[in-house]
């Protein structure tokens, strides 16, 4: 039976559990049979772990995790060891919101090799966590593809499905852009290749922002496409822009029509990914469908850079048929490309608060329609 109810003192005791100190003499790790727990501290040992994953975790990059402190959250960065091999990490943030108090880990943890006792272990030390600050639940969403044996372990470790719907890109849409530029426009949808050359013909141009005041318009034009579609706006696209540019890890992309911007899309440099994370468009502007042009030149920015993949992000599933994405997921799947379904967000209930969370969070699914 799973128990949801857990009293401080069961989290602060949880079996098999001590501190000893870590690979640093400044540091404590939590140590568990023959593994251990410690923060990592160094961007090059983080991100140098992260970019040998096949499929790069945005939510996971060392930059997020700035992105989250800028906004005011905790955060930890926690290594996983086994003896001293670093076999997994996991960015975690304490998040503290009018719907629940939980510790979210997007897109994480990762693992060099999934193992059992690895995530065993993570679980343990997430639950210590939850208990010392008070956290009602624990959410995860690693990148295990939807066909793995992994999600099994979901059970095993009392985990849940989150109410929420593909807020982690769980199912998104990929392009492999290795392939030549010619190859790239035959395989588009016909319909998506005659709007990139329309577009050039009627004379928009593709700039990359240059100032905070590109930016400001863009965050602009951001608000108001939240409002025509009723979507949340995501916080801190400034601040994300910001951190991810100081390493070149970003471009705000710009669409304009006799100097005025129409459209822009932001895109993060990730590993071997290129992320269409954030965009947005001038309704008025509709009908020159300034989009196509706008991520065929990011396309082709994410070739010069040399990279593996471009990610278009979230997309409507498969086998609905009225989501309120469909029109999103029809523009993204006309580049070209394929499918990658990951498992969904998961939640480890550890008190009966959580279910406040879980059905404010399932009501505003079934209102917005996923």
């Amino acid at each position: 039976m799973l128990k949801i109810n857990y009293s401080a003192a069961e989290l602060r005791s949880i079996p098999s559990e001590k501190f000893v100190l870590g690979h640093s003499s400044s540091q404590k790790a939590a140590r568990y049979s023959d593994h251990k727990i410690k923060e990592i501290e160094k961007k090059k040992d983080w991100e140098g772990f992260l970019e040998k994953k096949d499929f790069y975790p945005l939510f996971q990059s060392f930059n997020w995790g700035e992105v989250q402190k800028k906004l005011g959250f905790e955060i930890e960065r926690v290594g996983i060891f086994d003896k001293e091999k670093l076999v997994g990490v996991a960015l975690i943030v304490d998040v503290i919101a009018k719907r629940g108090h939980y510790l979210h880990v997007r897109h994480g943890p990762v693992f060099e090799d999934f193992r059992k006792s690895e995530f065993k272990c993570f679980v343990q030390y997430l639950m210590k966590r939850a208990g010392e600050r008070g956290a009602s639940f624990i959410r995860i969403s690693p990148l295990f593809r939807k066909e793995s044996a992994r999600k099994d372990v979901f059970r095993e470790f009392k985990f849940i499905k989150s109410p929420i719907h593909n807020m982690d890109a769980q199912i998104c849409w990929v392009l492999d852009v290795t392939k030549p530029e010619e190859q790239l426009l035959k395989e588009m949808r016909k319909t998506t290749r005659y709007l990139i050359k329309r577009g050039a013909s009627l004379g928009l141009k593709v700039v990359k922002a240059k100032s905070r005041s590109d930016l400001n318009f863009f965050l602009n034009l951001y608000e108001k496409t939240a409002k025509k579609h009723g979507f949340v706006p995501h916080q801190g696209i400034g601040e994300e822009f910001e951190i991810f540019k100081k390493d070149n890890q970003t471009e705000l992309f710009l669409a304009k029509f006799k100097n005025k911007v129409i459209s822009g899309a932001l895109v993060i440099y990730c590993g071997d990914q290129a992320i269409y994370h954030h965009g947005a468009s001038d309704e008025k502007f509709e009908k020159l469908s300034p989009s196509y042009l706008l991520q065929w030149t990011a396309i082709l920015e994410a070739k010069r850079r040399r990279k593996r993949l471009y990610n278009f992000w979230g997309i409507a599933p498969p086998s609905s048929k009225n989501h309120p994405w469909q029109g999103l997921t029809l523009f993204k799947t006309g580049f070209g490309g394929e499918i990658r379904e990951f498992i969904p967000s998961h939640d480890l209930p550890l008190s009966f608060l959580y279910w406040k969370t879980y059905t404010i969070e399932h009501i505003s699914k079934l209102l917005k329609g996923y």
